[in-house]
């Protein structure tokens, strides 16, 4: 999915100078090479890690909070899988906002005191830092945040639906026996 993310927001930056996504893909490959779809991969894996133990544990703990009998509640899987959706997206914005900076390179960083292509998560940090303080590194925080609501919601309310009609299912089979 990496490379689909490099060209999805390069296509979405401000003044993008790119309108479909053979050309985004093309300007990349010949300009920046391969390695420019990748560049993020680490800071990718490294955000994915704890948002999803984030999301997990907050999903967990919701539920031992709001249905500590775990019966199939549908308005506590939605309010329980939002709310950890929402902790988790906060909570590992600054990864997002450094692996933002690595698949645009975005001209303002660049032109602020830096040479050459932004490569690997600590250049990333530093560079965030640099141009926007401690504040950079939750830039969009609210936009991620909203995002990840009915996301997380949805996903686990389906989830637990699914699983209910699967045990359901299992429970009158065997009864059947």
């Amino acid at each position: 999915m990496n490379p689909a993310e490099v060209v999805k927001q390069r296509m979405q930056m401000y003044n993008s100078p790119y309108h479909r996504v053979t050309d985004c893909v093309r300007a990349v490959w010949q300009n920046e090479g391969a390695g420019a779809f990748y560049r993020s991969y680490t800071t990718q894996l490294t955000m994915n890690v704890p948002f999803q133990a984030i999301h997990f544990m907050t999903y967990e703990f919701l539920q031992e909070h709001f249905n500590p009998q775990r019966r199939y509640n549908p308005s506590s899987h939605v309010l329980s899988g939002a709310c950890a959706g929402a902790v988790a997206a906060a909570a590992t914005t600054p990864l997002d906002v450094c692996k933002t900076l690595l698949n645009t390179q975005e001209s303002l960083a660049l032109n602020s005191h830096i040479t050459g292509h932004i490569t690997g998560m600590a250049s990333a940090f530093r560079t965030v830092y640099q141009v926007g303080g401690v504040t950079a590194y939750f830039r969009g925080v609210q936009a991620r945040v909203i995002y990840q609501i009915p996301s997380t919601a949805i996903a686990w309310s389906v989830y637990e639906f699914f699983k209910y009609l699967i045990t359901k299912r299992q429970e009158e089979w065997r009864a059947s026996k």
